[in-house]
């Protein structure tokens, strides 16, 4: 870059990824805004001390806040962090064997549930062969979804499946490749008959690739 005058304030953003629960709080924030209390509850921490990391990502430009009445909802900056996110977790996986190691023992762990790549589901969704469902919590598919996606949140999969046609494959996603949302979606949906494959991407790594993410609800997204 040489430009050493930049080398202090990119550095606060080294310094506000250098902590796990920073990172978990970004994760989450990825799929929805929250408020402090929502973030500390979902991330497993206290709310005193996901207020101090959010002090910190705030001060980084990370996070932005609004007020709504009593409470403060946080969501990204931009969705930049949330390929930044992305980038840090690709980098970690080529350079860090510990992390290589989580990889691939995720892929041990879900050798048994059968991927998709998105460009064949694509594919398969324009000739009407297979039909896509977000299985994150209601409010995270809201925030953003990719396009053509059902909203069925797992706890509701087992009701809904009848709602689904049948004959066609169905293609669970969450968020991201270490989620296990999707993971149990398709192993349910294989017990009960149903062909069921798992896109890895979740709506980050699909707007990472340059995809369309989409907001809000679709006609057929619920009953």
């Amino acid at each position: 870059m040489g430009a050493p005058d930049l080398y202090p304030h990119l550095a606060r953003l080294g310094k506000a990824l250098a902590a796990p629960g920073r990172i978990a709080i970004l994760d989450l924030l990825t799929q929805a805004p929250r408020t402090v209390e929502r973030l500390a509850a979902d991330s497993g921490q206290s709310v005193a001390n996901t207020s101090q990391h959010l002090r910190v990502l705030r001060e980084a430009r990370l996070v932005d806040a609004e007020k709504h009445g009593l409470y403060v909802t946080y969501r990204l900056a931009s969705d930049r962090v949330g390929e930044l996110l992305v980038s840090v977790s690709r980098v970690g996986e080529e350079q860090l064997a510990e992390v290589r190691v989580a990889r691939q023992a995720l892929i041990e762990k879900t050798a048994d549930v059968e991927e998709i790549d998105r460009h064949t589901l694509v594919q398969r969704m324009r000739k009407g062969e297979a039909i896509l469902i977000d299985v994150r919590p209601y409010e995270e598919y809201l925030a953003g979804h990719l396009p053509g996606a059902q909203s069925v949140p797992l706890a509701e999969l087992g009701s809904r499946l009848p709602d689904l046609p049948k004959g066609r494959e169905i293609v669970a996603y969450c968020r991201g490749p270490y989620c296990m949302l999707a993971v149990e979606a398709v192993r349910t949906l294989t017990r009960k008959g149903r062909r069921a494959r798992r896109l890895e991407d979740g709506v980050v790594e699909w707007r990472s690739a340059g995809l369309k993410v989409v907001a809000g609800d679709r006609p057929r997204g619920r009953r």
